[in-house]
């Protein structure tokens, strides 16, 4: 049942969200040809947790290569194809690896056949040498990672949609063969044939009506990030250090540092706490000895996450299959209806292939990852497995 194309007749699409998931998913029904509009409740695009000024998009590498290392693999390779006509890309990304052996790190490249285009382990001389950091530790160093401002990428990816902006959709409704969207006041605000809940840390909020046991399970994870002015003194990395937080440069000579990650926090405002766990970050991944007091400025935003850390992208459940409810291939779905979400941190890199692979689910188009892949992210995860533990 999960096989089937949720909306293969679709003509138009209606997405809610105008973040980073929300924009690679109307850019990919775009390029099938779909006249695409984007709903969202703040005033301009990329208001929440893709607004940040900067952030990261590299893979990651495990012993084991299990979903998360070739689901994280595909999507940075895939985002790195993207990135025409950003103003602002640097590449280039450097991962510490503590005291990590570097010949230990090399065999794990040679066992898995990375090629180092995509990665190579470094060791601390050499991490040194390119970070211009007085670094002591070896790291994997990822060419065709970096850094980009997200704001640049969503709004290069929703040209060409049409924008509702300021619309709070609080309510869905099925009415076939269509989905309503409904106000706070029930008042219905847009009806579509394929319906797109790409809406970052609301999904929950939307999910209750559908999939209750679903919207529990994901969690809304605060984070601060906070930012030096330019010309504040102290080390600055020549491309992104990542570890345990991170540290880039933009290009206006700003240096910013994070993020903070707290659940169940629902606090707009900006902490000093907080300014000072980001400033033991860029502390300790530039090996500044004392950070000191320093000015800060900063920016909050929600992430959402899955139990598993890995994103929703697909048709949600619309009940349990009668025969082998083990295999989340045989759940059917609900019609004309795609989640695409819960990016957690790694927003800017798994958002271009989760766009692509929302739009390849909804349409019926050969999908961009393997089947295993679409299993792991398939909404329907959590309720197979709640099957087989029982």
């Amino acid at each position: 049942a999960a096989h089937t194309a949720l909306a293969p007749q679709a003509r138009e699409a209606l997405v809610l969200g105008a973040g980073l998931a929300g924009a690679a998913c109307a850019a990919a029904l775009r390029a099938e040809g779909l006249a695409v509009t984007v709903l969202d409740a703040a005033g301009a695009p990329a208001q929440c947790a893709s607004g940040n000024p900067g952030g990261l998009f590299h893979g990651s590498v495990h012993a084991d290569d299990g979903p998360h290392a070739r689901w994280n693999r595909a999507a940075a390779l895939r985002a790195a194809q993207g990135l025409q006509g950003l103003p602002w890309v640097q590449h280039g990304l450097l991962r510490l690896a503590g005291d990590a052996n570097p010949a230990a790190l090399a065999e794990l490249l040679a066992r898995q056949a990375l090629p180092a285009d995509y990665l190579q382990a470094l060791d601390a001389q050499a991490v040194a040498g390119l970070s211009a950091l007085p670094l002591a530790q070896s790291a994997w160093h990822y060419p065709g990672g970096g850094a980009l401002c997200p704001a640049d990428w969503v709004r290069s990816r929703l040209e060409g949609c049409t924008l509702r902006l300021g619309q709070h959709a609080q309510t869905l409704q099925r009415q076939a063969p269509h989905w309503r969207v409904l106000d706070a006041q029930g008042r219905e605000i847009a009806r579509t044939e394929l319906l797109v809940l790409a809406c970052g840390h609301r999904l929950p909020e939307l999910l209750r009506g559908l999939d209750p046991e679903l919207a529990d399970l994901l969690q809304p994870q605060r984070g601060q990030v906070s930012w030096l002015d330019a010309g504040a003194p102290g080390a600055r990395p020549r491309l992104p250090v990542a570890g345990g937080g991170y540290v880039l440069e933009l290009p206006d000579g700003r240096l910013v540092c994070g993020a903070t990650s707290s659940l169940d926090d629902p606090d707009p405002a900006l902490r000093e706490a907080d300014h000072q766990h980001n400033l033991a970050v860029w502390q300790r991944l530039c090996g500044v000895a004392d950070a000191g007091e320093r000015p800060l400025q900063g920016r909050v935003g929600w992430r959402l996450l899955a139990p598993d850390k890995l994103p929703l992208i697909g048709g949600l459940p619309s009940g349990a299959p009668r025969h082998r409810a083990t295999q989340a291939a045989h759940w059917p779905r609900h019609p004309g209806l795609v989640v695409c979400g819960a990016l957690a941190s790694r927003g800017i890199t798994w958002a271009q292939l989760a766009g692509e692979l929302a739009a390849a689910l909804a349409l019926g188009l050969p999908a961009p990852v393997e089947r295993g892949l679409i299993d792991a992210v398939d909404p329907a995860r959590f309720a197979v497995r709640k099957v087989r533990q029982s």
